[in-house]
């Protein structure tokens, strides 16, 4: 696919230089700062599970414990390990029972005698994900991946994880390639993560370890069954966004919805908040071998999806700098965009060819993750279906990687399974009928013309976030029109900077193989 487009090189090197001129700021801050989800995500690398009687999880009473006596800016592994030497017990959970009860107090140790089993705890977390990731590898190696692409993504959303498994197996089977359990509404918010099978989610399926375990395991089976590897995704963002990174990683989930700006602009969590969190959770996802998905296509729900276009183009290319300085590798960016012009407007499908067209050789090596229409669907569904059936054949006309199906009853009712079948239908009359088509198409000055405006547009709004900084630029409104100033938010105050002797082993432990 790449140069139909003739874009100038020299143009997308400056808009990727100024990218990370943007972003290298906001990384230095989550190099020097440290949060309560960063430090419970390493103690759940190290061991630590379950809940109290209540459902507050256990690791949640020991980071609150080991924050009430010593604070968070020297990281919990110390206080936490020295305790249990101390205490004469290796087990975390019972150190965070006694914690809980107040018969344990914590103290940054002078000596350096609790580093080694701290270390070895992480470590053996980590090599549990390379176990999973090469389970992975093996499974894809011997079952197959999909025979074509795109990828074909599709949504399971009962609340009830007993529910939706069967509902994933029937997707699978229909040809869904990926199965996205999509979260319980306002689960991002909980500064917690649920613990155990779960049947009482709102409008989605809480997102839990037991939850991960069960459906991975149902998606096995199916594989098995269809022949071809099923991938499972989930949602690694919110308040625990590292936590449910890493519990993904120790179950062997594929995919996460992992944007850098989403849970400040949608949830208004803490822009220092999310910026530290999402990058210890692409440290985890890279190490996994988890595709991540970004959140571009969420801008075009609250902002009018030609006049900030370009606000697209430039958070693509943040993520990209973010996911990459993570470790991330290029196959693992499904950067996010959206097919969601207002069809009424003239020329709106050859508008949506030259945005799609514009983030395909962008990002030539990407696996992007295309979205269908959501803001401009009315309820009336043999026109939605129409509109699906326009966005399934722009994604075979730009070679998009992951294709989120479409469903007709968008906005009117959770989806049927047999709401599911038609849309796959839809999805695979296009795919059988226009197949390589993008072969053949060749743009034209109208199509080439709006991406030139759309990457210089780009290029001179990152000229301006350069001037002010992201997290600024972010405050004054610049993305889906949402203004989140950096000093306000939720989850600031589990927030801090990193003291002069903090410690956690653990981005090194997933940085060094």
């Amino acid at each position: 696919m790449a140069g139909k487009l003739g874009l100038d090189p020299a143009t997308v090197a400056h808009a990727r230089r100024l990218a990370a001129a943007a972003g290298r700021p906001v990384v230095d801050l989550a190099r020097t700062h440290t949060t309560v989800a960063v430090e419970r995500a390493t103690l759940r690398l190290a061991g630590i599970g379950g809940a109290d009687p209540d459902g507050i999880p256990w690791v949640n009473r020991l980071v609150d414990a080991v924050v009430a006596d010593v604070g968070l800016g020297h990281g919990v592994l110390l206080p936490v390990f020295d305790a249990l030497i101390r205490d004469g017990h290796g087990d975390l959970t019972l150190l965070a029972q006694k914690a809980a009860a107040g018969s344990v107090r914590f103290e940054v140790p002078a000596s350096r005698r609790a580093r080694r089993p701290a270390t070895a705890a992480v470590r053996r977390g980590v090599a549990r994900i390379d176990r999973r990731r090469r389970e992975r590898e093996r499974l894809v190696a011997r079952l197959g991946d999909p025979p074509r692409r795109p990828w074909i993504y599709l949504i399971v959303a009962t609340g009830d994880i007993y529910e939706d498994i069967p509902q994933a197996q029937a997707a699978a089977r229909a040809g869904a390639d990926v199965i996205a359990v999509i979260r319980s509404t306002g689960q991002s918010l909980l500064d917690y993560v649920p613990e155990g099978a779960t049947r009482e989610g709102f409008a989605g399926t809480y997102a839990t370890q037991e939850n991960f375990r069960l459906m991975r395991a149902a998606l096995d089976e199916t594989s098995k069954e269809v022949g071809r590897y099923v991938r499972l995704t989930n949602y690694a963002s919110g308040l625990c966004m590292p936590e449910i990174a890493a519990l993904a990683g120790l179950e062997r989930l594929d995919m996460m919805l992992n944007d850098s700006m989403y849970g400040i602009l949608f949830r208004d969590i803490n822009p220092i908040r999310t910026f530290v969190d999402q990058r210890f959770s692409r440290q985890i996802h890279a190490r996994a071998g988890i595709i991540i998905n970004t959140g571009e296509d969420n801008y075009l729900t609250t902002a009018d999806a030609v006049e900030a276009a370009h606000t697209v183009t430039v958070s693509q290319l943040l993520n990209e700098y973010f996911a990459a300085e993570a470790g991330l590798q290029t196959w693992q960016l499904g950067l996010g965009h959206a097919f969601e012009i207002n069809p009424e407007l003239p020329e709106s499908f050859r508008l949506e060819l030259a945005h799609a067209l514009l983030a395909r050789e962008l990002f030539p090596g990407a696996p992007l993750k295309w979205m269908p229409p959501t803001r401009h669907m009315t309820g009336d569904v043999f026109r939605g279906n129409l509109l699906d059936g326009f966005f399934n054949l722009a994604g075979v006309l730009t070679g998009q990687g992951i294709l989120l199906v479409g469903m007709m009853t968008e906005a009117v009712v959770t989806p049927w399974l047999s709401d599911r079948d038609i849309a796959l239908q839809n999805v695979d009359y296009v795919l059988r009928a226009a197949g390589n088509l993008h072969e053949d198409f060749v743009p034209g000055p109208f199509i080439r013309g709006r991406a030139a405006v759309v990457l210089a547009e780009a290029v001179e709004l990152l000229e301006r976030i350069g001037e002010q900084g992201l997290l600024a630029a972010i405050g004054e409104g610049t993305f889906g029109i949402m203004r989140r100033p950096a000093d306000r938010g939720k989850g600031l105050d589990g927030v801090a900077a990193r003291a002069a002797d903090y410690w956690n082993p653990a981005e090194e432990l997933l940085c060094t193989r």
